[in-house]
């Protein structure tokens, strides 16, 4: 899928590489999407700089000027753990807590879903309505644009092939500032799109000062719902001007009909959502606290790599060091594979089960440095110098861990191809959360899908595996 994949530990490292290769190089830092892309052939990449592991890039910080940063390796998951953001960056925290699934959100970034440039990304529109503006690098300097000014069409931006993310910033929200984010998909979880809404209201005594209402998945880029800002500009928030801000941010809307809806129905679902979001403000709309993030005891953040900046070449004799299953290897060989292919073939850990190799099913959940991830949108080279577990290594010598013995005892297994997913997630999730709610466990498998057992015999079981570790402690 690619011929050089780069590892530069500075952020000037990774800039030169760019300057270097052109056109032909990518930043790959969750590969989320990059990696789908690239075994599908619709990119052509032959180099990938990897710029997770430059250090502090994945740091969220508000200056001394009240505007907040998000560094370009802030992952989504990041964001909704981030206390900061919630309070006053709200939109962003809601939309990033409704991206993908748990896994994907402990490795997609927010710079990443930026750079995607898709008209259905809810990250766009939240931090669209925030007026935030992005910071591009490279070896001739910096330059910040506002999202306006960066996305030129559907995914299409005004970044050089040289160019990287290195900054997202907004100006935090204020105490009389009030944020809301609603999407519209056609699955609970793991959904793109079909209409998203973010709104941003200054209110001065129930009077909106400010307004700012954009919208997603309904134009070649998200747009802004300008006449109905200028109904709301100026009045009391209630119940007839909610109406027709609603009405005309339907109009606004240009969408298209494809397979996931008509035209037609994404209108009347811009009104739902916009008076939707516009009424959550007249009330105090918490942030959904205790939302798994599938990172164990840990922070979410990946552990450093240590030593010079390395290149692994496909085909190359260049090592893969790390750690599996507390057993340090070298693996040679598989500098051109996915995590997923190297547990499997250069390791014979079939555990780790293939299902859509498209970050759908979950059932290649393993843990990279404590965090679950989907094995098949990992790099093999992105593994060097990490921790990795899987399901074979769960277990403690001949004793079974509790979230396997369970799913035993509560007959969760069928044919059993997705369960050591399913392992992994529940086990990762008790690490994280010892006496989680019913609530807490549904949320913690969005990531891993079975067609067998209808799920409830699975969830009993992490029930049942929550009560025997809490006896044990």
């Amino acid at each position: 899928m690619w011929e050089a994949y780069h590892t530069p530990t500075s952020l000037g490292g990774a800039l030169r590489l760019l300057a270097e290769h052109g056109s032909e190089a990518r930043i790959i830092a969750g590969g989320t999407d990059l990696l789908i892309e690239l075994r599908r052939g619709v990119r052509h990449s032959r180099v990938l700089v990897d710029v997770t592991r430059i250090r502090d890039l994945d740091r969220v910080r508000l200056d001394d000027q009240g505007t907040i940063h998000i560094g370009p390796m802030v992952t989504h998951n990041q964001i909704v753990a981030s206390d900061l953001v919630v309070k006053r960056g709200f939109p962003l925290a809601l939309a990033c807590w409704q991206v993908g699934t748990p896994q994907l959100r402990n490795r997609g970034t927010v710079a990443g879903n930026l750079v995607t440039a898709s008209p259905a990304n809810d990250t766009i529109t939240a931090l669209w309505a925030l007026d935030a503006r992005v910071t591009l690098g490279s070896v001739r300097g910096e330059r910040t644009l506002p999202l306006a000014d960066f996305y030129q069409g559907v995914r299409q931006t005004a970044m050089a092939p040289d160019e990287m993310v290195t900054d997202i910033a907004f100006t935090a929200m204020a105490t009389g500032q009030r944020g809301m984010f609603a999407k519209l998909g056609l699955r609970h979880s793991h959904a793109i799109a079909l209409v998203n809404v973010a709104t941003v209201l200054t209110l001065e005594d129930n009077t909106v000062a400010g307004v700012r209402i954009t919208l997603g998945s309904v134009a070649p880029t998200i747009i802004r719902a300008p006449e109905a800002e200028r109904v709301l500009a100026g009045s009391a928030l209630g119940e007839e001007s909610i109406a027709e801000a609603a009405r005309l941010a339907g109009e606004a809307a240009v969408p298209i009909d494809d397979v996931r809806g008509s035209a037609g129905y994404r209108r009347q679902m811009v009104r739902v959502l916009t008076r939707r979001a516009l009424h959550s403000l007249t009330n105090n709309t918490e942030f959904p606290s205790g939302s798994p993030k599938l990172w164990g005891s840990g922070d979410g953040r990946f552990a450093p790599m240590a030593g010079a900046p390395l290149c692994h070449h496909d085909g190359g004799t260049e090592p893969i060091e790390c750690t599996v299953n507390g057993e340090r290897v070298v693996i040679r060989g598989a500098n051109g594979k996915t995590l997923l292919d190297m547990l499997r073939e250069d390791l014979g850990l079939t555990g780790t089960k293939e299902g859509c190799a498209e970050g759908e099913c979950g059932a290649c959940t393993v843990w990279m440095d404590g965090i679950a991830v989907m094995a098949c949108l990992v790099a093999a080279p992105r593994a060097h110098s990490t921790e990795i577990v899987t399901v074979e290594g769960l277990s403690r010598g001949d004793e079974l861990h509790p979230v396997q013995q369970a799913f035993i005892d509560e007959g969760a297994v069928q044919c059993g191809y997705c369960t050591p997913g399913f392992v992994m997630s529940g086990a990762n999730l008790l690490a994280e959360i010892p006496h989680p709610t019913r609530e807490q466990i549904i949320e913690g498998l969005h990531g891993n899908l079975c067609r067998c057992t209808g799920y409830y015999k699975i969830v009993r079981a992490i029930e049942r595996a929550a009560k025997e570790m809490a006896h044990d402690r």
